[in-house]
């Protein structure tokens, strides 16, 4: 692997996390998480509603302060659970905050099996300056295979030294 690696993720539930932290694990790359400043509901009915609405108006949430920016890195993977179709706004409001240009972003997902409205697209409209390479999808957290998913990927789509 060629350049520095920063893998950046938003997980409510741990699921997303645990894909960021096998991808840390096999790269060598530096984990940073994003938390918004006001913790999304943990009833799934008003978490759903607010996420919609957010989606539906284009809001982003406010961000606590987050221990790494893109500006350092040359590689960025950058991870969402599947909400509604699409990337958590959280990753929306970091990806929005930094300059990705010039910069290989390798997005990756968490899903229960719902539906993509555009996940990948979504993360290269707010970086239309990055390399953005393939995405990766895991159902549910990869469970036991996780680790053979992600090598598999990063075989697949990271530059070679």
């Amino acid at each position: 692997m060629k350049g520095k690696i920063l893998v950046v993720c938003y997980s409510y539930s741990g699921k997303t996390r645990r894909i960021a932290e096998m991808i840390e694990k096999l790269t060598g790359g530096r984990l940073s998480r994003i938390y918004p400043r006001q913790p999304y509901p943990s009833d799934f009915e008003q978490l759903l509603s607010q996420v919609k609405k957010e989606n539906e108006t284009g809001a982003l949430p406010a961000l606590l302060p987050v221990t790494e920016s893109a500006d350092k890195y040359d590689i960025v993977f950058a991870g969402s659970p599947n909400w509604c179709g699409t990337i958590a706004p959280p990753l929306a409001a970091w990806l929005k905050e930094n300059d990705m240009a010039g910069k290989t972003l390798l997005p990756f997902f968490s899903h229960c099996g719902g539906e993509d409205k555009g996940m990948e697209q979504a993360v290269r409209n707010f970086c239309p300056a990055a390399k953005a390479g393939s995405s990766l999808y895991v159902l549910e957290n990869g469970r036991q295979d996780l680790q053979d998913l992600v090598q598999k990927w990063l075989e697949e789509t990271l530059p070679e030294e």
